[in-house]
């Protein structure tokens, strides 16, 4: 029972930061805090400033009011017409680039972040303009709270700078392609580094294993990878997940073996460390990364963009995490510290993804010159790299012969035909 607890508290987790309301709703929280805080505080600080710094304090209820209710609206305003061009932006990624860039962008954290702002000032001055007694002696208008509040009015100004700042660059073609490059690239090396410090393999025959399978229909998302390797000790089984990262599942289909029979509460405890979500990050998830930088590329390639360059530094990109990919084996085994039990987790195979990413390209781009001398450079670069399995040179030669038969195929040119056909041989 607590360990199904503890697993559904940990999908709730996951649920939750990946809400594009989990910042903005943090950054609100705190400035709620520090308004109480500061209306607390309020009169001894007031007290100091006025020795000190008159100047600072507003004493007048009227005035104070007047200013944080023109901040409140001023900032609203500021916030509609931010966002309103987020969504413009977002509409024109969408149409130029691809769709699946769309939870990338709207989930940048700088975003989120003057989002949290614009919304904790708005009822910081409210909470302040709530606080302000319209009669009394001097001491009981909150002139820091109101001083802070003034602040944070002109800070919304400077992080309207910065949101204009970053959305211009983040919107850029090549920042995107970057930031999705990275990110897969540093994933990948967290694969490789992962695969030399754990030599364990579960490559057994597992034809007499016993098949776990779903119960309800979903994308799949990985597995609670800490919390299952608890259960593979604690149950002494070696687990292998058989769906890669974002395949949908149907009830009824297979999704786990073991190496030995459990009791059907266990099963059920089991099949809970399964992860289902609609969303899908490039950090957990590779695939997903190479899958979005060749649909830009082919995007690009379109009739109503017609953007080669835009593809020619997508198939670049692509040639490095392809190289990388190469020094990783068709699957992840992990193990807990000190422990017996392996967990083997499935991934997309190399030849099934190199075939659809290049497919796509084929298929669009084949009577271009240009482009198909790229993926023949990039297959000739990859034939040369270091690969952890040996049926991964096999994949590229079979490629490489796939390219030469559609450029032989489908370029007209007798020298455009023999310049091609000459960098194959």
């Amino acid at each position: 029972m607590l360990k199904s607890f503890k697993n559904r508290l940990f999908s709730f987790y996951r649920t939750i930061i990946s809400s594009i309301a989990f910042y903005p709703s943090l950054i609100l929280a705190i400035f709620i805090i520090i308004a109480f805080l500061f209306l607390s505080i309020d009169k001894s600080v007031s007290t100091f400033l006025r020795d000190t710094a008159p100047f600072l304090l507003i004493d007048d209820a009227e005035s104070g009011r007047i200013i944080l209710t023109t901040l409140i609206g001023g900032i609203i305003s500021l916030m509609v017409f931010s966002f309103s061009m987020v969504m413009v932006l977002l509409n024109q990624a969408s149409s130029n680039f691809s769709p699946r860039l769309l939870p990338g962008l709207i989930s940048n954290r700088n975003n989120q972040s003057v989002l949290g702002f614009y919304l904790g000032t708005i009822v910081y001055n409210i909470i302040v303009t709530i606080g302000i007694s319209p009669y009394g002696e001097d001491n009981t208008i909150n002139g820091f709270s109101i001083l802070i509040g003034i602040i944070l009015g002109v800070g919304c100004l400077g992080m309207f700078i910065f949101f204009i700042h970053t959305i211009s660059t983040n919107i850029q073609i090549n920042n995107i392609l970057e930031r999705i490059f990275l990110t897969t690239k540093d994933r990948l090396r967290l694969l490789i580094d992962q695969e030399r410090q754990n030599e364990d393999k579960l490559k057994v025959n597992d034809s007499s294993w016993k098949i776990i399978r779903s119960s309800r229909s979903g994308y799949f998302q990985g597995v609670n990878l800490n919390g299952i390797m608890e259960l593979s000790e604690e149950y002494g089984i070696n687990i292998k997940v058989l769906p890669f990262k974002g395949k949908h599942l149907l009830p009824n289909m297979n999704v786990m073996k073991i190496d030995r029979s459990l009791d059907d509460e266990k099963v059920k405890i089991l099949k809970e460390y399964i992860i289902y979500s609609s969303t899908e990050d490039i950090s957990d998830n590779y695939v997903l990364g190479i899958k979005q930088i060749t649909e830009v590329g082919i995007k690009a390639m379109s009739p109503g963009i017609n953007d080669p360059g835009t593809a020619l530094i997508t198939l670049d990109y692509l040639t490095e995490l392809f190289s990388l990919r190469m020094e990783v084996d068709e699957y992840e085994i992990y193990k807990k510290v000190g422990g017996e039990s392996l967990v083997q987790l499935a991934t997309v195979s190399f030849s099934n993804l190199m075939y659809n990413c290049l497919a796509a390209y084929r298929q669009y781009c084949k009577h271009d010159l240009l482009i198909m001398e790229k993926i023949i450079y990039m297959l000739k670069y990859l034939r040369r790299q270091k690969a952890e399995v040996d049926s991964y040179l096999k994949v590229i030669d079979q490629q490489l012969n796939i390219v030469r038969e559609d450029c032989r195929l489908n370029i007209e040119n007798s020298t455009d035909k023999d310049r091609i056909l000459q960098l194959l041989d």
